[in-house]
């Protein structure tokens, strides 16, 4: 399938007002002080300016001395489920925007003290240091107006699923568990999957610093679903004889078990070729790529190795110079071109990031119990989209009239 095939063309922007966004997103709550309150943080979070606290949020919408409290209470005691909110924010993504990929971005939310729910000290290879952070995974819809957020999972790690006093103290439900980043992936691909009402993009993701990556390679060959994967150098792979024309699923290969990084090293000692990468501002370059095909290595039962063939590629560099990063996917009928278009769809999401953490309050609120960090992550991805979507006359039609100043 080609990349153009899975997108549609959409409307300019959205239709609507912001408190017809937010009855639309958060509609299903069953109470309406919990809708209203949703409406509030939701415009609090789109014209307030600098730092995005809670305290600073229900001053911008209400001359209540309560509304800090109340919006406190909404976020992180409220028992309402993100869920829904989240299947709609997609919905309507997919129908204003024309999604080209879902892309799956790790995003870092440092902390300070250890009460923030999943806080750790974690090792993050971008920044080179161990940081105290929470760590969530987000799936973006990577469309022409940016890398929109649509849904998170958020990473904990054992010592908070194994200790009985944090889980109660955070409001950890029982069925969430300590996992592997490949099943926060797959568990949102899940989701991704069983919202579209049409044929699923691809799914982009860097996986390059995680563990268990060909799990994650296997759950989606598994699914059928398209993907475009940064796998670590060290992925062990097996070369596959591979001829233009050939099947795309061939038999069982006796080679040798290589790394990704080794087996492209060799590649482009006999066979480099040059692409056309397209910037992020519609300019092109030619560099040089290689690429070879490939069955996932593993036991001979393993039905990934016996079926499939996969292609890995990456950029070349300098010599002396660090590989860029190894790319895999199953997308075997795309032109390099292509691939390496829907790869650097993923920086896009990191950009996301960046400004949903300076500019609408990613990382204001302290997080301390599990529902209310999804609260606040649901909140802040709809005020991002909304911002992303709608005509910039449309964030200065929100009057808080006696209606928030009476709340």
């Amino acid at each position: 399938m080609s990349v153009h095939d899975t997108v549609q063309v959409p409307p300019p922007a959205i239709a609507m007002s912001v408190s017809d966004f937010a009855d639309t997103l958060f509609g299903h709550l069953p109470r309406a002080d919990q809708r209203r309150w949703a409406e509030a943080y939701l415009k609090g979070l789109l014209t307030t300016p600098g730092k995005k606290s809670v305290r600073r949020l229900a001053a911008a919408v209400s001359s209540s001395p309560t509304a800090s409290h109340s919006l406190q209470q909404f976020l992180n005691a409220s028992p309402w489920d993100w869920a829904p909110a989240r299947r709609e924010l997609t919905r309507l993504t997919a129908h204003w925007a024309r999604t080209r990929a879902w892309s799956l971005t790790t995003a870092v939310l440092p902390k300070r003290g250890e009460h923030s729910v999943g806080v750790h000290r974690w090792f993050i290879p971008a920044a080179g240091r161990v940081v105290n952070c929470q760590q969530g995974l987000g799936a973006f819809a990577a469309t022409d107006q940016g890398n929109l957020p649509v849904d998170w999972r958020l990473a904990l790690p054992e010592c908070w699923t194994e200790d009985a006093q944090r889980r109660e103290r955070a409001r950890i439900p029982l069925s969430v568990r300590h996992r592997p980043m490949s099943a926060y992936a797959l568990d949102l691909v899940d989701t991704l999957r069983a919202g579209s009402a049409s044929s699923p993009p691809p799914v982009v993701a860097d996986m390059s610093t995680f563990s268990e990556t060909d799990v994650l390679l296997r759950g989606l060959i598994q699914r059928e679903q398209d993907f475009v994967i940064a796998v670590p150098d060290k992925l062990r792979v097996i070369p596959v004889g591979y001829a233009s024309g050939s099947p795309l699923r061939t038999p069982p290969n006796s080679g040798p078990v290589l790394g990704a990084q080794q087996l492209l090293r060799q590649c482009g000692l006999r066979r480099p070729h040059t692409s056309t990468l397209m910037g992020h501002g519609g300019g092109a370059r030619q560099v040089r790529a290689v690429s070879g095909m490939v069955h996932l290595a593993g036991s001979a039962s393993s039905p990934e190795r016996q079926r499939t063939a996969l292609r890995v590629f990456t950029q070349c560099r300098p010599v002396g110079h660090r590989f860029a990063p190894v790319w895999i996917t199953n997308m075997m009928q795309e032109r390099i071109d292509e691939l390496f278009t829907l790869a650097h769809l993923n920086a896009g999401s990191a950009a996301t990031i960046q400004d949903m953490q300076e500019n609408h309050g990613l990382l204001d609120f302290e997080g301390r119990s599990f529902p209310g960090w999804h609260h606040h992550m649901t909140l802040v991805s709809a005020a991002y989209a909304y911002r992303r979507l709608a005509p910039p006359a449309a964030h200065q039609q929100h009057a808080f009239g006696a209606y928030w100043a009476a709340a």
